[in-house]
């Protein structure tokens, strides 16, 4: 026999001991780029103000001087407003909100995704299988006795099978999962945010509102007192009819304002319900006052850097990021060996009472490398994927751009509005005093109606204009706690 041309037949287990080194070698690696965690920001300019910086402040309710502070938002930001019917509402609508709760299935979902994938990718599987078969064969066909014959044949198997993942495919779908889970649990966390900051804005609304409603109905008074002295005025032969008609139709036309403010604070009162997780009319719901809330007197603001992190935008958005990078990789695994490893141990006999006996065991080991060889959609698929990751590059970036610019926004709005307030506050002083020398020259007749009208229109919008500045105040607190990112609502 002549050895050069003698061919042995290798058994398996010595093709996959040649194989082990180079299937060990690859099964370390994971294709595509790994995740790399943008760096933090490096802003040389920002608008902002110095720590020890403060707001000017008014001798007024809600007037005072609010100082910025190097540090964080507390967890729990709606506290530092001082309302306990305010904190009872929050705490009720984080547990009733339907918002919430899709929010927190979304979630639920996307953890259970990765379960289901992890089990079904890192570790074998492995599979019982029970059967019964009636078989028939024609003997005469093959030449023997006994023509056809017709039998049972049962089998018990247990299968297993592994996908060694070479390339790294499988660990890059569990991580763009992985990523998904953190994307949602940061929704669900930028939804309290949300919830939490709307509810304080609604409410400082309606405060606002009822004040409104309060000052229109103490003008409405002092226009029919103006209206029964013209009329008094009339009798002793100092007024005319003319300007008992100019104050009653600048009255109706104050009524009028008024409906329109009891129409808005109702709906007010319905958004409220809605964040609270209630009905419109649903009782339960309280009514607030602007002496409800305190002006908080410190304001958190820390650098860039530390903010942005928190803020559940942009860290949803730097999950999307890693996301695309994760399925990227999946794309580019696709273009290597996929490897597949099975076993299959069992039983095969013609009646059940030997399906376990001696002679009746059946095994079989197998692999199955699968190389792709020509299919272009593969490679295009990379690319698409590729560019999907560029994109959430430059979203994650105008995300980091726009939080900076909410930031910055509000840090000039609160400055702003406490200058605003001095200016108005002042005016609404001044107004008030006018329309009480009128009101006195009027009654005597040194005042002519005409100045009356106008004093009190004056009077009114600098009252309506000062509980505005006063809610804005307040409002733009809000706005910077959530602007910053809130507190940590919920665990990372």
């Amino acid at each position: 026999m002549n050895p050069l041309t003698t061919r042995r037949r290798l058994p398996l287990w010595a093709h996959l001991f040649v194989l082990s080194p180079l299937v060990v070698a690859m099964v370390g690696c994971a294709s595509g780029p790994d995740y790399v965690r943008p760096e933090s920001l490096s802003v040389t300019k920002f608008v902002t103000v110095a720590p020890s910086a403060s707001t000017p402040a008014s001798p007024v309710i809600h007037g005072g001087s609010q100082e910025f502070v190097n540090a964080a938002v507390p967890g729990e930001w709606w506290k530092e407003l001082q309302s306990d019917k305010l904190n009872h509402l929050i705490a009720q609508a984080l547990v009733a909100s339907p918002s919430l709760a899709a929010a927190q299935a979304t979630l639920r979902q996307a953890r259970h995704n990765y379960a289901a994938s992890s089990g079904s990718t890192e570790l074998p599987q492995v599979n019982a299988k029970l059967g019964a078969q009636r078989l028939g064969a024609n003997n005469a066909a093959a030449g023997l006795p006994d023509g056809e014959r017709t039998y049972d044949l049962y089998n018990a198997t247990v299968a297993v099978s592994y996908d060694l993942d070479l390339a790294g495919g499988n660990r890059r779908a569990l991580e763009a999962l992985t990523a998904q889970a953190d994307y949602q649990s940061y929704q669900l966390e930028g939804s309290r945010l949300t919830l939490a900051a709307n509810l304080v804005l609604t409410a400082i609304t309606q405060a606002q509102l009822a004040a409104q409603i309060d000052a229109t109905n103490i003008l409405l008074q002092g226009q029919a007192e103006q209206i029964a002295i013209t009329r008094k005025r009339i009798e002793l032969g100092a007024g005319t009819q003319l300007e008992v008609l100019a104050l009653q139709a600048q009255m109706e036309q104050t009524q009028a304002g008024l409906h329109g403010i009891h129409s808005k604070k109702a709906q007010t009162r319905h958004l409220l319900a809605l964040l609270a997780g209630l009905a419109p009319g649903e009782t339960g719901l309280p009514e607030f006052e602007l002496a409800d809330f305190a002006l908080p007197g410190t304001l958190p603001v820390s650098v860039p850097s530390e903010w942005v992190r928190r803020r559940p935008d942009v860290r949803a958005s730097e999950a999307l990021l890693q996301t695309a990078s994760a399925q990227y990789g999946v794309a580019v695994a696709k273009l290597y060996p996929q490897l597949t490893l099975t076993a299959n141990l069992g039983s095969q006999a013609l009646t059940t009472a030997s399906l376990f006996g001696a002679g009746s065991l059946i095994w079989s080991l197998g692999g199955q490398l699968v190389q792709p060889l020509l299919n272009p959609g593969l490679r295009a698929n990379s690319k698409a994927l590729e560019a999907g990751l560029d994109a959430a590059k430059a979203n994650y970036q105008q995300a980091v751009l726009q939080s900076l610019r909410n930031v910055a926004d509000v840090l000039r709005t609160i400055e702003s509005d406490a200058l605003v307030q001095q200016s108005l506050e002042s005016a609404n002083a001044s107004a008030a005093k006018a329309l009480k020398l009128v009101e006195r020259q009027y009654a005597l007749g040194s005042a002519s109606y005409l100045q009356l009208l106008l004093s009190q229109q004056q009077a009114q919008q600098a009252h309506i204009n000062t509980l505005e500045v006063r809610a804005r105040r307040l409002s733009n607190t809000v706005t910077l706690y959530q602007a910053m990112g809130g507190g940590a609502l919920v665990p990372s």
